[in-house]
């Protein structure tokens, strides 16, 4: 049971750095394909699944919480009786890209600025379907 509780932890470190892909990568699609004409990353569901994500994450740091996914991730390994951040080949390398060590203030100020990015590319290129008006 302890191996399928340590499956579940690194399954949900993977989603968490899917997420985190997501919302990085997102912003640069957006911009970048303004640019080059790319209708699709104007597409609203994209756009508002963009722009909800980051969100969660600049309230959950303003509010000083905790995201869920690292909660998560630390009860699986518990349950598992892993050390949280010990483990396998996959997930060392994923923590590694993942969490890393600074003030809290560091981490609200480029969620912050990084929401505020989203929300001018949301401003500047605002979604839109695909159908012609």
């Amino acid at each position: 049971m302890t191996d399928m509780y340590q499956i579940l932890a690194d399954t949900v470190l993977t989603i968490h750095v899917l997420v985190v892909v997501f919302v990085v990568l997102g912003l640069v699609l957006v911009l970048a394909g303004n640019r080059l004409g790319w209708r699709w990353v104007n597409n609203p569901w994209f756009r508002f699944a963009h722009l909800g994500a980051i969100a969660v994450v600049v309230a959950e740091a303003w509010l000083g919480v905790v995201c869920p996914l690292t909660t998560l991730e630390m009860w699986l390994r518990s349950k598992a009786g892993a050390e949280a951040y010990g483990g396998s080949f996959i997930e060392y390398w994923l923590q590694q890209i993942l969490y890393y060590d600074a003030p809290a203030w560091v981490f609200v100020t480029a969620y912050t600025v990084f929401g505020l990015l989203v929300a001018a590319a949301w401003w500047r290129f605002p979604p839109r379907s695909g159908k012609r008006r």
